[in-house]
């Protein structure tokens, strides 16, 4: 008789909002330490917070929801691990709604035949990753990511520059991940992040610029997959895409104009769409 495979995903949040009712996700109030210092009271929506256990909840201004997947790595005890967002969600049916949401019971059939859940590919056609985050972001950050990897992970740089060359990729830091593959993950990847903010001055970006952590980890977590298949640590029958839905609708004129704009204006992204 097997034993049932325990699975917690947190979903980052910053505000109160509709939740999974499914006992495996975990409600994370991400960069609780910031609204303590500015309000200075304690609200939490009933969520748990990421101030927490070990954390680094202070860095979410810059880091994003990795604040919330470091204190999950740190704090949560469960042979898988993810994360979600309040408003993107895994579904095996890739249909909107809260009803769509993936559930234990549809996730457990998998648990012992893969080891990384992702959601599916993001495809960018016409750019290549890099060249996507040179139009919207800076290009430095990329570049400097890439030093660091050279310096203190050079058996990845040949998957850097293969990944980076690729027009598609799995975003959003989402994923389910076998414990044991996400504490190696995550020691490879706040390594390298930690290292980037010792190198990075950020006090002529935007708020939203700012931020750009996060979005170097949801390209270079492709380029640690990309090399953990490769190196045959991870079977590729190990990992499986999950369709994703959004809870909110998505501004597809902004989105779009917003993209021209950057490709072919120089005119960076300043909001989410």
């Amino acid at each position: 008789m097997w034993t049932k495979k325990a699975v917690k995903i947190i979903v980052a949040s910053h505000k109160s909002y509709q939740m999974p009712t499914d006992s495996m996700y975990l409600p994370l109030y991400v960069g609780a330490s910031e609204e303590k210092k500015v309000h200075g009271n304690k609200q939490n929506f009933g969520y748990t917070r990421d101030d927490t256990g070990e954390n680094i909840s202070y860095l979410n201004p810059f880091f994003c929801e990795l604040t919330g997947l470091y204190w999950a790595w740190k704090n949560l005890d469960a042979d898988y691990i993810g994360l979600v967002h309040y408003r993107r969600h895994f579904s095996l049916n890739g249909r909107n709604g809260f009803e769509n949401v993936l559930t234990y019971q549809q996730l457990n059939p998998y648990l012992r035949k893969v080891k990384v859940f992702v959601p599916n590919k993001r495809k960018y056609y016409i750019e290549t990753l890099y060249s996507h985050y040179v139009h919207t972001h800076y290009s430095n950050q990329l570049d400097e990511t890439r030093k660091i990897i050279v310096e203190k992970y050079p058996e990845y740089v040949k998957s850097y520059d293969v990944v980076l060359r690729h027009t598609y990729g799995y975003m959003f830091n989402m994923m389910i991940m076998d414990k044991s593959l996400l504490n190696d993950y995550c020691q490879w990847l706040f390594d390298i992040l930690f290292e980037l903010k010792k190198r990075s001055c950020v006090l002529e970006l935007s708020d939203f610029q700012k931020r750009f952590y996060g979005r170097i980890s949801e390209i270079i977590f492709n380029v640690w997959l990309y090399k953990k298949i490769n190196c045959g640590e991870i079977r590729k029958n190990e990992v499986m895409e999950i369709p994703y839905i959004h809870m909110e609708k998505i501004n597809w004129w902004k989105k779009g104009s917003s993209f021209l704009q950057a490709k072919f204006m120089g005119k960076k992204y300043e909001g989410s769409f």
